[in-house]
């Protein structure tokens, strides 16, 4: 981070506690949170930067996918806070703020006051090869990828373990390392028999960091570095030793708390020594003696996102029986209606029947499954139990915001005999198949919002929005109280709003609400602190929309209003997403103007025509993934292409990063380079003991910066049309 710039960083979130909460609450196992499946077989532990590692370096090894850990460790110059997220099981990635103790934030007391530099990292370690009998695991690395190259510098590394019938296991480690992890230059650079200039490394690049310096990447010195660690007989307890490939004459203390005898780090041994201890299957606790003069310590708090679940107290699934019903006329839709709320979570607003071909169609939304498969299942079992006998078929069309998704067709005399035990071989799920929604003009309809849906709904949830890695303070927070509220005209017509009250926060903490440094882009999200700060009650949102189909795989939205805190105006989107296809293609447009900040119905001149076009792709090779590309304009008047990428775990926790690449040169863009972050979801159905389809985002934003920012819609048609995806029909 440049300490001398009137920049800083924000990491905002939507309920960012929650997963806080999940984590600390997981200690009990008998209350009703979200607990793991199966624990993890013995989990590796981690180095003082974060990730897998001994105590300066890293391993090959990688934990299972899931796999988190908020780790701490404190070598006395650096205090380094880290996360780490095993987003698949060859690849680890970190990110990390390292507060230098014995340097200031800047030179300038009015602008930073005492605070010490927090320099943020993120890491990135990919398995190459997976350790078999004779061969061991081998990975690649990067350290401070994106930041300001502090402790920037890249790394292979190979791990093998020898297992012993009674002296527990000792996993060894060796590694060549570059950069800061090759300052000790006790090894030969093989790279450099590739070309000369893999023999030098450049210089430090841009001021301010944020860069990825692509053209440093394996050059200059190198270092060999490695270490055994001893998983000991005794439970839980592992024993570290290192030999450390950094000499720290070259290490950087940016404007030294003591000008006149500036920090020199001190090394009387090559060797770290340290043990880790697991206290439970959450907390780890450790010690180390490292430099051969300094005494270290740290904890860690782990958990596995991917196995995650909580125990429901749902209504299970009914048992199979024969309809007490004679003909269509003897069912009472109204409580099957109810019971298919109550149960399965299907709100349903029409029911139609065609007499000639014995089938009844239920067109409902879905309210509270994440996990369709679960709730048609369900949905099918009630159906089969109420319908007449001599019904052939029943649908559940499901649709979303007026819009039809797909439909799940139930081969009638199948799924009884199945259900019953009536023929052997049969499984229920042969008799449920998908298809598009299909609308029969001449089967006889039935209205029934009126039984278990209503044209209003709200909500009050809590909101808090949190800044790490500022000047004036490292922490600055919002805690609000947001209030929701819809009304549905017609089908697909509907108004929303969302209100929002300050509870507490500390943005006042900021020394001035505009920075006065030249910006040659519109303001269009560096004002944050003003939006913050200025109202404490504050109309978030209010727009009118309508969304509806033009074709079978064609969606279109059109919507107007106060669109996000910051932006008002008019826009619309279109969608093309062919039913379990692993492709969709959509665009919108989008004519905003800036509001007020200090005045909810208001606006300021600055106005621009922004919009993108997406393209989301499945792929094949990542399951459970998605990739989004998106190129256009983005709120500054900037053009260019930001990057999507995610993956959902099992547990429906969905992990993501992107990054916006635009026309904007890096003078003009200032310290981060580009906009990038880091976000992780969480359904809140890991924490109640009932299904819900609402969730909860955790995101870090390195840096917030006016460059390559998107309008914050509240309609995605993606979103919107989700149920149509690849595996569609299933979470």
């Amino acid at each position: 981070m440049k300490a001398l710039t009137h920049k800083r960083t924000h990491k905002r979130t939507l309920l960012a506690s929650a997963l806080l909460t999940l984590l600390a609450t997981s200690f009990d196992a008998t209350t009703n949170v979200a607990v793991a499946k199966e624990h993890e077989p013995d989990p590796y532990t981690s180095s003082d930067f974060g990730g897998v590692g001994l105590l300066q370096t890293r391993t090959a090894r990688m934990n299972s996918e899931g796999h988190i850990t908020i780790g701490y460790s404190d070598t006395d110059d650096y205090r380094r806070t880290s996360i780490t997220l095993q987003v698949f099981d060859w690849l680890e990635a970190t990110a990390r703020y390292t507060d230098l103790r014995y340097s200031f934030y800047s030179d300038d007391e009015d602008f930073s006051g005492d605070q010490t530099l927090k320099d943020k990292g993120f890491d990135l370690k990919f398995r190459l090869y997976e350790e078999s009998r004779y061969l061991p695991e081998v990975a690649v690395g990067f350290q401070d990828l994106g930041g300001t190259g502090l402790f920037g510098g890249e790394y292979f590394v190979a791990s093998k373990a020898l297992s012993t019938e009674h002296l527990g296991t000792f996993d060894f480690h060796l590694g060549l390392g570059f950069g800061y992890l090759g300052q000790r230059d006790n090894s030969y650079n093989p790279f450099c028999e590739i070309a000369d200039d893999f023999c030098v490394r450049p210089r430090r690049g841009s001021p301010g960091g944020g860069d990825v310096e692509w053209d440093k990447m394996f050059k200059g010195p190198a270092a060999t570095f490695g270490g055994i660690e001893w998983r000991t007989p005794l439970d839980g307890l592992r024993l570290k030793a290192e030999y450390d490939p950094n000499d720290y004459q070259n290490e950087r203390q940016p404007n030294p708390i003591d000008p006149e005898n500036p920090r020199v780090i001190v090394q009387d041994s090559f060797w770290n020594f340290g043990a880790e201890y697991a206290i439970n299957d959450f907390l780890n606790l450790k010690l180390g003696y490292q430099r051969g003069n300094t005494m270290t310590f740290g904890f860690s708090f782990r958990y596995n996102l991917a196995t995650a679940y909580q125990v429901k107290t749902e209504a299970p699934i009914r048992d199979a029986k024969y309809s007490s019903a004679e003909n269509f006329n003897d069912v009472d839709i109204q409580k099957l209606s109810q019971d298919l709320l109550n149960e399965t979570g299907f709100r349903v607003k029409e029911v139609q029947l065609n007499d000639e071909r014995k089938d009844v169609t239920f067109y409902a939304e879905q309210t509270r499954y994440r996990d369709r498969e679960e709730a048609v299942k369900k949905a099918a079992r009630i159906l089969s139990n109420e319908l007449p006998e001599d019904i052939q078929r029943y649908a559940i069309a499901e649709t979303n915001d007026g819009v039809d998704l797909l439909q799940y067709n139930v081969n009638a005399p199948y799924y009884k005999s199945a259900a019953r035990g009536e023929r052997f071989f049969r499984e229920e799920d042969d008799a449920i198949t998908i298809s598009h929604v299909t609308r029969d003009s001449r089967a006889t309809g039935t209205d029934n919002t009126t039984a278990t849906a209503s044209k209003f709904a709200y909500s009050i949830t809590p909101h808090i929005s949190q800044a790490f890695g500022g000047a004036e303070d490292f922490y600055i927070y919002q805690l609000a109280v947001m209030g929701n509220g819809s009304y549905h005209f017609s089908r697909n017509l509907k108004l929303n709003g969302t209100v929002g009250l300050n509870i507490i926060n500390n943005y006042d903490k900021f020394n001035f609400l505009v920075d006065d440094l030249e910006n040659p882009l519109p303001r269009v999200r560096t004002r944050i602190r003003e939006y913050a700060d200025n109202q404490d009650l504050w109309l978030q949102n209010a727009q009118l929309s309508y969304i509806d189909q033009a074709a079978t795989n064609w969606y279109y939205a059109l919507y107007g209003g106060y669109l996000e805190r910051m932006f008002g105006g008019v826009g619309g989107e279109i969608l093309y997403r062919p039913l379990n296809s692993r492709v969709a293609f959509g665009l919108d447009l989008n004519y905003v103007q800036q509001r007020d900040p200090g005045n909810s119905f208001s606006f300021e001149d600055y106005d621009v025509l922004t919009g993108h076009a997406s393209v989301y792709w499945q792929p094949q090779l990542l399951p459970n993934s998605l990739i989004k590309v998106q190129a256009g304009r983005f709120l500054a008047g900037d053009e260019g292409v930001q990057f999507d990428v995610s993956h959902q775990f099992d547990s429906g926790v969905r992990a993501g990063a992107y990054a916006a690449f635009t026309n904007v040169s890096r003078e003009e863009y200032g310290e981060g380079g580009f906009t990038k972050g880091f976000y992780i979801s969480i359904p809140f159905d890991l924490f109640f003991v009932r299904n819900t389809r609402a969730r909860g985002t955790v995101a870090w934003n390195p840096i917030t910066r006016d460059g390559g920012q998107m309008l914050n819609r509240s309609i995605h048609l993606y979103e919107t049309t989700e149920a149509r995806g690849f595996a569609a029909g299933q979470n």
